[in-house]
């Protein structure tokens, strides 16, 4: 498949989609929006990959949506054609036009490489997990744009930072270094400039290759399914996981290359 505003390849059982708009810190299109979600089904129907990175090219994560479409936005034109969900079994929640990354059954690495702001920084709040260049700065936007807290962002946001943190980001859009976000809890970790993508791939390629995908799977899932339930519901859902993963051939995969002291050769089944 070719893509006009991103780019796509697989490597080491690790598919990197890359946001390719550097001349404009890769702001966010329509097209791209396309692009990204029909990237997303190809790594999740390859049974070759097993972690996703989403990142930018250039000096940019993703700068927010393109300006020009805010204009055709206040100027009465914006686009109404629905959007066809992800997964049309997901629950709801996840199947909302910004909101189908939980509803991808692989892990999201969001590899915040620069500028990722307004749609930029809620996309990234999707991902399962966020690395941040150094050098990355965070801001909501959309107070200083006369907009508010856009497709789902005041419900991720307190839910990493906690209400206080998060109504700061949203009320000021200020400036969040890498320092500050890796400190409230934005991001998992902050990596150097230089070796950025190096230490993401590393890390993606550990999970790749080292721990079961249908574990994975099954804990993305897990994990964010609890946040609409009960500790009782989250424990019987888990029951029942656990039951089926007894069963499975990475279950028996598991404690056999650990008892005989060799790599493991999961196979996601």
């Amino acid at each position: 498949m070719s893509y006009q505003d991103i780019l796509y390849q697989v490597e080491d059982g690790v598919a990197v989609v890359t946001l390719n708009r550097p001349d404009r810190l890769n702001a966010w299109t329509g097209q791209m929006h396309l692009e990204v979600k029909a990237a997303m089904r190809v790594a999740t129907d390859d049974p070759a990959v097993r972690v996703i990175v989403l990142t930018g090219a250039g000096r940019g994560f993703c700068a927010g949506a393109d300006m020009n479409a805010l204009q055709d936005i206040g100027s009465g034109q914006r686009e109404t054609a629905p959007d066809e969900p992800f997964d049309p079994s997901a629950p709801d929640n996840f199947r909302k036009t910004y909101s189908y990354f939980p509803s991808v059954p692989k892990p999201i690495i969001g590899a915040i490489n620069g500028a990722c702001a307004g749609l930029g920084m809620v996309m990234a709040l999707y991902t399962d997990i966020r690395f941040a260049s150094e050098t990355a700065v965070f801001t909501t936007s959309f107070s200083r744009r006369g907009l508010i807290a856009e497709h789902g962002i005041s419900w991720l946001l307190p839910r990493l930072v906690g209400f206080a943190q998060a109504a700061d980001l949203l009320f000021s859009a200020r400036r969040v270094s890498a320092a500050e976000a890796e400190r409230i809890g934005l991001v998992n970790r902050v990596m150097p400039a230089g070796a950025f993508m190096d230490e993401v791939m590393a890390y993606a390629r550990m999970l790749a290759n080292e721990v079961s995908p249908r574990s994975m799977g099954v804990m993305k899932r897990e994990i964010w399914a609890a946040q609409f339930q009960q500790l009782g519901e989250a424990i019987e859902t888990a029951n029942g996981d656990m039951t089926e993963s007894f069963a499975s051939a990475d279950f028996k995969e598991g404690v056999a290359h650990f008892v005989e002291k060799r790599p493991p050769a999961f196979t996601g089944r």
